[in-house]
């Protein structure tokens, strides 16, 4: 299993090792104590899946709030993501900055974001299945997010990124600008 730490700090892609023969391959996809030597101990208590059918298909940028924040390790089932990370956490040296993994099956990598930043991902393949663990369950009145264009981050979505698929409730977030100073950063 390899961890690779990306530019903004925090963000972890795990790409697991894999074994294979003529009739497949066995990959070891999670173990707590090399996650907790390269991340951190977290406990994991809530696991979701979710299917996009269309190619182009957009979510996000989500997060939760205080005080049920959570952190998540995304992976990509079937198809393939452009998945997104946003740096909320005032103070800090990347806020508003991004970072994005193209996750795939075929690759078995994962994205670990942790709490204080938002959350997106733009489908690259039809009938695309993303998994993601996270450590804080879901709570309704904390689900919150950012517009996913909002210039003042700046994510370059690929060409196949369609605002069409946006939900309803996506399609109206508020800009990082009017956002509240939801996260800190503690160095």
């Amino acid at each position: 299993m390899e961890f690779s730490n990306l530019e903004l700090p925090g963000l972890v892609e795990i790409t697991p090792s894999r074994h294979g023969d003529d009739r497949g391959y066995f990959s070891e996809i999670f173990r707590a104590d090399r996650f907790a030597e390269h991340v951190g101990p977290v406990t994991f208590v809530q696991e979701n899946q979710s299917l996009s059918v269309r190619p182009g298909t957009i979510r996000g940028i989500h997060f939760q709030t205080d005080p049920h924040p959570q952190g998540k390790l995304v992976r990509c089932l079937a198809g393939a993501i452009f998945d997104v990370a946003v740096d909320l956490r005032h103070g800090s040296p990347t806020f508003g900055r991004w970072a994005a993994v193209e996750l795939t099956p075929e690759r078995a990598n994962q994205l670990w974001i942790p709490r204080g930043f938002g959350h997106a991902f733009c489908t690259l393949r039809p009938d695309t299945i993303v998994c993601y663990k996270v450590d804080g369950y879901y709570s309704a009145p904390n689900d919150a997010g950012v517009l996913w264009n909002d210039p003042a981050i700046g994510i370059a979505w690929p060409a196949i990124a369609d605002a069409e698929t946006l939900s309803p409730k996506d399609r109206v977030q508020p800009r990082l600008a009017d956002l509240p100073a939801h996260f800190s950063y503690e160095g």
